[in-house]
């Protein structure tokens, strides 16, 4: 009964808790003395296979937020990023080495002794903390993944740079890459279409009639890139010209794909001849 309740509460919980749901004190100890349970801080115990995570949060006194915890939500981030915590009893805290900690006020309350932040709280300081880029790609991620629904967010008291970044969202980027190289050519006076669907399969760019942009993750091998490099070859055949790229050339050699696109462009590559 004690490891279904603490699983049930993922892994860390007050022993507080515990003894208001009737476990006994003493039960609490003889789960620590016999190594069922961690002792992490006074106050606080967890399962030994919890998330080490959550078990430093509740060691800090902090809450797992912004970069962080979008992470632990499979959200997209950039691995540059040290931990993020927000600070919920200012004064109280312990700051880890190299942490960020994010004393902003929350948009929405944070439950008392709460370990992990609501994601509308996550991506509040996500517009706050990181570049621009960087926080549109992980609020596209969030809201790709239903984790929160636009809708609610447009509701809530955003200030100007939340705003920005909510503005530059999009529900058709299918990758946290897609983000970037949206937001990197909205400034082109041409018809750019995402996840156009082109003779049966889905492309992620169509700019203009003809010109095609395919955008490859750190991850895209396998049946799924030979399918890919199978309709490229189909739609040249077909008139379409593909440029296809990957995570390195637009996270570091941006202005090589960009002159590109351009030379395309340029070269009316993306219209429709008749």
């Amino acid at each position: 009964m004690l490891h279904r309740i603490i699983s049930a509460h993922d892994g860390v919980m007050r022993t507080r808790t515990l003894i208001d749901l009737g476990i006994s004190r003493h039960r609490i100890v003889q789960a620590v003395s016999a190594g069922r349970l961690v002792r992490v801080r006074h106050g606080w115990v967890a399962l030994p296979d919890a998330d080490p995570g959550l078990v430093y949060a509740a060691r800090t006194g902090l809450v797992l937020s912004c970069v962080t915890e979008a992470r632990r939500l499979q959200c997209w981030v950039r691995d540059r990023d040290p931990q993020h915590f927000a600070v919920p009893r200012p004064g109280a805290e312990r700051r880890p080495e190299g942490a960020t900690l994010h004393y902003r006020r929350p948009l929405i309350p944070r439950e008392p002794f709460a370990l992990v932040d609501r994601v509308e709280n996550v991506l509040w300081l996500i517009s706050h903390c990181q570049p621009h880029e960087d926080a549109v790609a992980a609020w596209d991620s969030a809201l790709r993944r239903r984790l929160i629904d636009r809708r609610r967010l447009e509701r809530l008291p955003l200030d100007r740079a939340a705003r920005r970044v909510l503005a530059d969202t999009s529900p058709f980027s299918d990758s946290g890459l897609e983000s970037y190289v949206r937001i990197r050519l909205k400034w082109m006076r041409v018809r750019l279409v995402w996840q156009a669907w082109l003779h049966g399969h889905r492309v992620d760019l169509l700019i203009g009639e003809r010109l095609v942009l395919q955008i490859d993750g750190a991850d895209h091998t396998g049946a799924q890139r030979t399918s890919d490099i199978e309709h490229d070859a189909e739609l040249r055949l077909l008139g379409y010209t593909v440029i296809r790229v990957g995570y390195e050339q637009v996270m570091s050699r941006w202005p090589e794909v960009q002159a590109l696109i351009m030379e395309a462009v340029a070269q009316g590559l993306h219209l429709a001849h008749a």
